[in-house]
């Protein structure tokens, strides 16, 4: 075992509080004997000590544990962090139809600076939710999700008022990481809500928001673009970032630990031994505050390195992103210039993607829960990460159909719904396969959060890069070879893989120290 594994697991045995938003215990340090500090509570220390177990015994039957909220307050909770969920996406793809007036506005020439004034903010969209998990896992979740709304809104001015293209891609950069941040914090939420049998609906609630954010955004884009300007596309973010900050405003924090410890502050724990309890979240612990944001920041990449499963299904998700973000980039040469839409009515062909995910966000929240709650009964039922995968396979399919069905169309110059028909197929098939995957990733790895974060590097990443390369993969082979060629992957990675798993990925997890 290397020595960092070692750390880990020493720091496993000390706290068991989950990166994912499990319900954590937080191994107590002994109390001082005496009484708490003059001004905090003049309960004696062992009174104290009693009042506290108490409260942590009954932690599972408790009204501040979050699993045990209302209907209502988890829902809403739920919808605050899917709007925000939402508005960040929108603003990723939203000034993709007008890419051509930036480039005017610009003087820019080079397709791939163009690109990339759609895809850098893919870039930090990938890098945020490796510093703003741990974050929330630290101050919260709460502020981390309003934070990075603010962010978002004042970099969005930022990118509205930019006066070169520099300024303008830098712009576009820290809109991406404040963008982030339910990126990082939303499956994390879901967790801390819900238990494994519920959480199925909740999430595909929640991963709705960064598909049909950018499918929609376009449709708006277009028609904003060609009346007023791109640069009011961005006002229109600001806008809905003001929205959605006034709508955040009943949203209570979802993270146990946080809860807790305020919940024994307000009891009468003195500071020091709440600092001892929770190293990592107190102010007079900087050291262990760096120690525990490291331990985080690297921990995706051992997931991804480490855990051949975490690997596999994050790479197929990061196909798909990047296929989807590459059909944002292209788009407008296709259906302006092939089939002659003007700048607005060229933003109606998104359309085709989102009708896909919404048909698809149907499907995972009904046949995906149904099939695992069948699976779990035929197992005694006990539930495995396992039983997400049948909903995998069947999503995996209609992946390749789609991209046939686009690009072969594209190529043929027929009726200009038979591409958007294909993106609609490839859509259902992408929202498919997506949740099963974050569903096994959160029921899989002790440390989820990190799980997700891994996974979600992993796609933005590629979502920024494949834009860059698209105009020349087109040109090259035609729409229909490139699609052809992103097909081929897509049954590679998405047909032999996810059967295996289904088989033996209880072996392996039983072989994996980094699988709960």
């Amino acid at each position: 075992m290397s020595a960092h594994e070692a750390n880990e697991v020493a720091s496993a045995a000390t706290s068991t509080t989950h990166v994912s938003g499990e319900q954590s215990t937080v191994q107590a340090a002994p109390v001082s004997q005496g009484t708490c500090g003059e001004g905090e509570s003049a309960i004696p220390a062992d009174k104290v000590e009693e009042k506290i177990e108490a409260r942590e015994e009954d932690w599972e039957h408790d009204p501040i544990n979050p699993r045990n909220w209302s209907f209502s307050k988890k829902w809403i909770a739920v919808s605050i962090v899917s709007a925000y969920t939402f508005v960040s996406p929108l603003s990723s793809s939203m000034m993709a139809p007008g890419l051509p007036d930036l480039a005017e506005k610009y003087n820019v020439t080079n397709p791939t600076i163009i690109a990339m004034y759609l895809s850098i903010f893919l870039l930090s969209f990938a890098l945020g939710p490796l510093f703003l998990a741990p974050l929330s896992e630290m101050y919260g979740r709460k502020w981390v999700l309003h934070g990075g709304n603010i962010g978002l809104l004042g970099f969005n001015i930022g990118c509205a008022l930019a006066p070169t293209s520099n300024a303008f891609i830098a712009f576009r950069f820290l809109s991406g990481f404040a963008g982030s941040a339910p990126i990082a914090c939303g499956g994390g939420v879901i967790s801390d809500l819900f238990s494994e049998k519920d959480r199925a609906s909740a999430m595909a609630i929640y991963s709705l928001g960064p598909l049909i954010g950018p499918a929609v955004g376009p449709i708006m884009g277009g028609f904003i673009s060609m009346t007023i300007g791109v640069q009011y596309v961005f006002y229109v973010i600001v806008a809905f970032c003001g929205l959605a900050t006034v709508l955040a405003i009943p949203l209570r924090e979802t993270y146990a630990p946080i809860i807790r410890l305020q919940r024994d502050n307000q009891i009468g724990r003195d500071l020091e031994r709440a600092a001892a309890a929770h190293p990592h979240l107190s102010a007079n612990h900087e050291g262990n505050k760096w120690q525990y944001l490291w331990a985080n920041l690297t921990r995706p990449a051992i997931l991804l390195t480490r855990s051949f499963v975490c690997f596999i299904l994050s790479l197929y998700m990061a196909l798909m992103y990047g296929i989807y973000y590459l059909m944002f980039a292209t788009f407008p040469d296709l259906f302006s210039g092939e089939y002659h839409f003007n700048t607005g009515v060229s933003g109606l062909a998104y359309i085709g993607l989102g009708l896909g995910f919404l048909l698809a966000t149907l499907f995972g929240a009904h046949i995906s829960d149904k099939i695992y709650l069948n699976l779990c009964n035929r197992n005694g039922g006990k539930g495995k990460p396992e039983m997400r995968i049948p909903s995998l396979i069947i999503g995996s399919f209609f992946v390749p159909i789609g991209l046939f069905w686009y690009g072969w169309s594209a190529q043929a110059r027929i009726h200009w719904i038979m591409p958007i028909i294909g993106t609609g197929i490839f859509g259902f098939g992408l929202m498919t396969t997506y949740l099963p995957i974050m569903l096994y990733l959160v029921d899989t790895f002790a440390f989820a959060a990190s799980a997700l974060a891994a996974a979600s590097v992993f796609r933005s990443l590629l979502g920024f890069a494949f834009p860059l390369f698209g105009q020349q993969m087109y040109a090259a082979l035609g729409y229909g070879g490139g699609n052809s060629l992103l097909a081929g992957l897509a049954i590679v990675l998405g047909i032999p893989f996810p059967i295996w798993i289904y088989y033996y990925g209880e072996r392996i997890r039983a072989r994996s120290s980094l699988a709960r």
